[in-house]
């Protein structure tokens, strides 16, 4: 697909600008944790999540036109992470990392957050149903499974 290739070393901190300001942005409303999202979570410790020939680098993918205004990450069938620059949102830049993700990577199915309305509407949107799933991570966050519907 246009635009999206493979993220390399030098793409590390944009994805880490990308994750954090999307965290704040998204999930900060929804859990009001000052010290977790102005203190642990940092664009400095997410970038180093990232190394080169790290798994979450080589399972990464980036939409770049110029500029990084996304990125996924999919292991297995599973996409472990979908986020676009909030400034580009509602732009297609999500739809088309999540095709690429189906198509080109057969992922089928991921965890969303419970209260995430917003993503949850637009994975449904594009074709995934909660399974009925649902697990608790780090004790208090709760996710549903989402899986692609048959075509």
């Amino acid at each position: 697909m246009e635009f999206i290739r493979p993220a390399s070393s030098s793409d590390v901190s944009r994805i880490a600008e990308i994750i954090v300001f999307n965290y704040r942005i998204n999930f900060y409303p929804i859990f009001k944790n000052d010290p977790f999202y102005f203190g642990e979570l940092n664009v400095i410790d997410t970038a180093a999540e990232y190394t080169a020939g790290s798994d979450n680098l080589k399972n990464t993918y980036v939409y770049d036109d110029g500029v990084v205004k996304g990125m996924i990450r999919v292991s297995g069938s599973e996409i472990e992470k979908l986020y676009v620059e909030p400034q580009f949102q509602s732009s297609g830049i999500g739809a088309r990392l999540l095709e690429y993700a189906v198509d080109k990577l057969d992922a089928d199915n991921l965890w969303a957050l419970e209260y995430n309305t917003r993503g949850i509407s637009f994975y449904k949107k594009h074709g995934f149903v909660p399974n009925g799933e649902k697990i608790i991570e780090d004790e208090w966050v709760p996710l549903i499974k989402m899986v692609l519907k048959e075509k």
